[in-house]
């Protein structure tokens, strides 16, 4: 996710604890929905589309909070 950012998303994961949040919650969501789609957790195609919403939500910050950072 966003290769033109790893340094910076390197130094805001040890720096910045919101980003650190955002970006690991980010992380687990993204496992959690890889499991239920090769229906190693139990879930129904309407979890799966909700938890891909939040993901996308939070790429979207992640991303405004690069940006900002990057400027």
């Amino acid at each position: 996710m966003f290769p033109e950012y790893r340094e910076l998303i390197t130094k805001l994961k040890t720096s910045d604890r919101h980003f650190s949040h955002l970006f690991d919650k980010h992380n687990n969501l993204d496992q959690r929905i890889q499991k239920m789609e090769a229906h190693a957790e139990p879930s129904t195609p309407e979890e799966i589309e909700t938890l891909k919403k939040e993901k996308l939500l939070l790429k979207d910050q992640i991303y405004a909070v690069l940006k900002k950072a990057g400027s």
